[in-house]
């Protein structure tokens, strides 16, 4: 079954707020992923600003800065149990 994102938004401490089209939501953490890859692109979300500019395109999320992350990698950190 494919499974994508239909809806975003950021949080506090690099996480977002996600829906998925199987009906799943939760938060994901992003906070060691986005301190520890070494790539530019990543590093520019950093910036707490940079971060919170965060979007839904082609079923998955995006960044202002044209970075994206896979709808699997992000289902698979899902925490269903955090609070939004």
């Amino acid at each position: 079954m494919v499974i994508w994102v239909t809806e975003a938004r950021a949080l506090p401490d690099y996480a977002l707020w996600l829906h998925f089209s199987d009906g799943s939501e939760g938060r994901v953490g992003l906070r060691e992923f986005i301190e520890s890859d070494r790539r530019p692109i990543v590093r520019q979300l950093r910036d707490p600003q940079a971060f919170s500019a965060v979007a839904v395109e082609s079923d998955t999320v995006v960044w202002a800065n044209g970075f994206d992350l896979a709808p699997e990698f992000l289902r698979a950190r899902l925490d269903r149990n955090a609070a939004a």
